[in-house]
């Protein structure tokens, strides 16, 4: 077993005849791939989703439960994660666990998902929350927001083109400017006085359901999956890849809860469900009329932080599925120069770009993107969960550096969370979802483009080089 000395990209072994092909080099620390991660999730669901949660319960420690169990339906789901993860390490993630588990026609039918719903619909999502703000700071007109959205999601594509080093070393800083934002709203509230008390609600709980405020919740953590993706450049992924997920999730867990209590203490439940921007909220009545711009600036830093980092791990699924399809071959080309997949990365900025627009031609851009990715994102991620029992069957005797804890217990309790996750998402969101369901299904015609060669049955190489360990 052979790997390339650290910094250097490794060529795949080719057929005679053939140059050598670049593949991911194991490049990320433990240390850079939580931070990753922790970006992925803090972003701009903290700043948006607690006056939704404090409005389907009707306590406040029925509050801070929802964000209690949200916390531990995300740590349940990062352990299936950490197994699957350090056992079949690849920077093809998810990708890579339902080919395994069901063959490469699903698969195939997730690339296609996650290219033209799921990841890309949420890079729209959250550059449009970036735009919103990013406009309330220096306005561009009615379509300032879809601009804004746009350019972003240009300059952060081009950043991570640039390479990996470039856009670690963006996201790390980014990270933890945004981290430091949350930790001062959490100072704040805690430690400051609440003032003046709320005004007198004039929006009551409409239903008082917890199960929808755990929907937007749930939201708010979602993101956590994405490390799955950093193993094919993650330094010794089938040990460090479980530390990255728990350790990730622990901090996340830890933010949330003590922000929201902040929130709470400062405005109350009531104050928080007539909020539209709670943290604004709470820091013009802890800070004065200048608290308003110090959040909007600290959540479009939030906004580039999650941007950058859902780019990133983004485009690794383009990598893995153009191995497996005739199409657009050249999207499944590594960089060996940027050490990225510099092709998939462009691709996906393309089609973010259309989403944008049609985002644009909506009331709530942001609302129409979550509709639109949320049924078909609940319904893999259950794929994913059923994948832990099928692996564990179908290979007994593979070594498994990390075993979810409590098994069968801990993933039949996370495929429970996805069953209902799905049925709500249909459920209580709009015509976008059932768009997104159609272009899933827009994509079975993929199958037909299946590679059925030698070279397409054997696997990407997994982590670093093309001599690192096979599957």
């Amino acid at each position: 077993m052979s790997q390339a000395p650290q910094g250097q990209t490794s060529p795949r072994q080719s057929q005679p005849g053939q140059a050598p092909r670049s593949e991911p080099l194991a490049s990320l620390s433990v240390f850079d791939a939580v931070t990753i991660m922790v970006g992925l999730v803090i972003g701009i669901g903290v700043f948006r989703t607690p006056s939704l949660v404090a409005a389907n319960v009707d306590s406040e420690m029925a509050f801070v439960g929802a964000w209690l169990l949200g916390g531990l339906v995300t740590l349940i789901g990062a352990l299936c994660y950490a197994e699957l993860s350090s056992a079949h390490p690849h920077a093809g993630g998810e990708y890579h666990f339902l080919s395994k588990a069901y063959g490469k026609p699903v698969a195939m039918l997730f690339g296609w998902a996650r290219g033209s719903v799921i990841q890309t619909g949420a890079i729209a999502g959250v550059a449009f929350v970036l735009g919103d703000y990013a406009a309330q700071l220096l306005p561009l007109g009615p379509y300032g927001p879809a601009l804004y959205a746009a350019i972003a999601i240009i300059v952060f594509t081009g950043i991570n083109v640039i390479g990996t080093l470039e856009s670690k070393t963006l996201q790390v800083a980014m990270t933890f400017i945004e981290v430091g934002a949350v930790l001062a709203i959490i100072a704040f509230g805690l430690l400051g006085s609440p003032g003046e008390p709320p005004p007198a609600p004039t929006v009551a709980p409409e239903t008082a359901a917890f199960g929808m405020a755990m929907i937007f919740v749930l939201l708010t953590y979602g993101g956590w999956n994405e490390a799955a993706y950093l193993t094919g450049e993650l330094k010794d992924a089938k040990r460090n890849i479980a530390r990255v997920l728990v350790m990730g999730t622990v901090i996340l867990v830890t933010l949330y809860v003590l922000a929201n209590v902040a929130l709470l203490a400062i405005l109350g439940l009531d104050g928080l469900r007539n909020s539209d921007a709670v943290a604004a909220d709470m820091m013009a009545r802890m800070a004065g009329p200048s608290g308003a711009f110090i959040v909007s600036l600290a959540i479009v830093v939030a906004a580039v932080s999650t941007l950058n980092a859902t780019i990133f791990t983004g485009a690794r699924v383009y990598y893995a599925m153009a191995r497996d399809i005739t199409l657009l071959p050249r999207v499944g080309e590594w960089d060996a120069r940027g050490k990225t997949p510099a092709n998939g990365l462009i691709l996906q900025a393309v089609v973010a770009l259309v989403l944008v627009a049609m985002g644009a031609a909506t009331r709530d851009g942001f609302k129409a993107m979550v509709d639109y990715t949320a049924p078909v994102f609940w319904g893999f991620l259950l794929l994913v969960g059923i994948a832990v029992f099928v692996l564990r069957w179908r290979e007994p005797k593979r070594l498994m550096p990390f075993r979810v804890p409590l098994y069968p217990l801990t993933p039949i309790l996370f495929c429970a969370t996805c069953i209902y996750m799905l049925h709500a998402s249909i459920a209580y969101t709009g015509v976008a979802s059932l768009i997104g369901l159609g272009v899933l299904a827009a994509g079975a015609p993929l199958l037909l483009f299946r590679r059925r060669d030698e070279a397409s049955r054997r696997d990407v190489p997994a982590v670093g080089s093309a001599a690192t360990q096979s599957e």
